[in-house]
């Protein structure tokens, strides 16, 4: 299967998990097996202190068995366990089904892929070599200003490579490899706390985490300079925000309403979010797909073996898309699209997100501003949380806008609303665009999964604007 397996161990446990899915095949509705070897680093330092510094390899899977509807799932970190596993999975989905099975159908595949990456692999990487370029950026960070109290970085790599095996004829392996750093730096000035923070993450090559000193000192130097701004007076606003809010706005706002187990399991929820309802403006479009190639959110298939797509969610400005499971896309009767994911064997895959993204616009980014007589320009993120369909996110920087021009820079800026109203306040979408590879997603205990969502600068009216910062 990889490092830990001979080529002709990979081979002998693929005949295995063929054998075994005939054994047991005839007495459940769908029986699936996933194996996952994985190895990475982890690395966290707290000013000069190194609070983790880890390097791991796992093997290990899980088994899933579907019996009238109900669920069987079990997993293991010894392969020799597999076929008790397999029992227990089979007996608990035989002992839980009482209804209808609805998995909507996907073609059987077998196939292998390869996320091939661009440069350096950081398995070939010293952990030495690791660990100071952690302490490098660490140094920076605190050597910004004497009023910087407290940093954090953190370094984290994961190769995985996956083998799924079902009872429907699917065998299929696929691998790649994720990398990712966060930097934060906390500034305090008597009673005023700011903090700067910049997360880099990257599917393609370890030299993508080095060469930030430019970002790292930027996350600091943001910090200080936030400690002498004035505080935004709240209000509501016309707003524009750069695309890297635009970006935490989709999914986290927007994207979360649009997996569908979401709205299955919630019927209000699904009345809400009826296809063919307008939210946005005749050309809004918004996105979300695995298949876009060289995003921290793309793969081949999902845990499901369902081949990645890309769906569209919006389409000018009308609701035409959700994000599903077979499972879900079998209860609700529409097309799977290939976004169960787990974070790793120990879980059950979930409807997630992959890559989420509003499409460019056509009005000029030098544009957006024109005619706003006072209002904020908010970018990048600090923080934030969602309710619902209530939002509310913290702006890493913001400045007022008076006159159609930017002015003074202000801080503590928070932008919070109901995502539908604000689809439908987007005023203007700009033709700017930018893919942000920072994103870690949670969702049913299943944290930091990684996605990828981008968009364009965009001009909503009507925003609530607060003064009091929130936390990550």
């Amino acid at each position: 299967m990889s490092s830990l397996l001979t080529n002709l161990q990979a081979q002998d446990l693929r005949s295995q998990l063929t054998e075994l899915i005939a054994r047991y095949r005839s007495r459940v509705d769908f029986l699936l097996i996933r194996l996952e070897e994985a190895e990475g680093t982890d690395i966290l330092l707290r000013g000069s202190q190194i609070e983790t510094l880890s390097e791991g390899l796992s093997l290990g899977g899980q088994v899933r068995a579907c019996y009238k509807g109900g669920w069987g799932f079990a997993s293991f970190n010894q392969l020799s366990s597999l076929a008790e596993r397999i029992e227990e999975a089979v007996s608990a989905a035989r002992l839980v089904g009482a209804e209808e099975t609805l998995l909507a159908p996907v073609v059987p595949v077998q196939d292998t892929r390869i996320l091939t990456l661009t440069g350096t692999d950081p398995r070939q990487v010293p952990l030495e070599r690791k660990k100071a370029l952690c302490q490098h950026y660490a140094e920076l960070l605190r050597s910004g200003s004497d009023q910087i109290a407290t940093t954090t970085v953190r370094y984290g790599d994961s190769s995985q490579r996956v083998l799924i095996a079902t009872s429907e004829g699917s065998l299929i392996e696929q691998a790649w490899t994720d990398l990712e750093m966060r930097f934060a730096a906390t500034a305090r000035s008597g009673d005023v706390v700011q903090t700067g923070r910049e997360t880099v993450g990257s599917r393609k090559a370890y030299e993508d985490l080095e060469g930030l000193e430019e970002t790292v000192q930027t996350a600091a130097q943001r910090a200080v300079t936030a400690l002498s701004l004035p505080s935004v007076k709240g209000g509501t606003y016309p707003v524009v925000i750069d695309p890297v809010l635009s970006g935490l706005f989709v999914h986290e706002a927007f994207g979360h309403l649009s997996e569908a187990d979401m709205a299955y399991e919630n019927p209000d929820l699904l009345e809400v979010m009826s296809l063919g309802r307008r939210f946005g403006p005749e050309n809004l479009q918004i996105f979300d797909g695995a298949l876009p190639e060289g995003h921290r959110g793309s793969y081949f298939y999902d845990d499901e073996g369902t081949p990645a797509t890309t769906t569209q969610l919006i389409e000018d400005g009308v609701l035409v898309g959700r994000l599903h499971s077979r499972e879900t896309a079998g209860k609700l009767g529409e097309e799977p699209t290939g976004n169960a994911r787990c974070l790793d064997y120990h879980f059950s895959p979930i409807v997630r997100m992959t890559n989420t993204w509003i499409e460019r616009g056509d009005t000029p980014v030098d544009q957006l501003m024109s005619g706003i007589d006072e209002g904020v320009y908010a970018r990048n993120w600090q923080g934030g949380m969602t309710n619902g369909e209530m939002f509310t996110f913290t702006a890493g920087e913001a400045w007022m806008i008076r006159g159609g021009k930017l002015a003074e820079p202000v801080r503590d800026v928070t932008l919070s609303g109901n995502v539908f109203q604000t689809l439908a306040d987007i005023e203007a979408i700009g033709d700017d665009f930018w893919w942000d590879e920072s994103g870690g997603c949670g969702k049913g205990g299943q944290n930091g999964l990684p996605v990828g969502c981008g968009g364009p600068s965009l001009r909503i009216n009507n925003v609530v604007v607060g003064g009091e910062a929130l936390d990550e």
